[in-house]
């Protein structure tokens, strides 16, 4: 299992990214949270499989959102298994 520490930059506040992150996460067996950064920037952390981390990725950019993405982020972590959900977090 591993873990992703995402920080995604371009138009992604005020258009339902953090609800698109969710229902991506869910869809994928992701767990862990999505949130707004006052830069303008979505926070994201997300544990799976290396796969499901993958695919995950590729659908937030590939979506119908993906367009509003200038660039993302990806950090490596040490996996916690700490989530049971992917929750929306302020």
């Amino acid at each position: 299992m591993e873990r992703v520490h995402i920080i995604v930059y371009g138009t992604v506040q005020g258009v339902g990214f953090r609800f698109y992150t969710r229902d991506i996460a869910l869809k994928t067996g992701i767990t862990g949270w999505v949130k707004n950064l006052r830069d303008g920037s979505v926070e994201i952390v997300a544990e799976g499989s290396k796969e499901e981390i993958q695919i995950f990725l590729k659908r937030l950019q590939d979506g119908y959102l993906g367009r509003n993405i200038s660039h993302i982020e990806t950090k490596e972590e040490h996996y916690t298994g700490e989530f049971s959900s992917f929750d929306i977090t302020f």
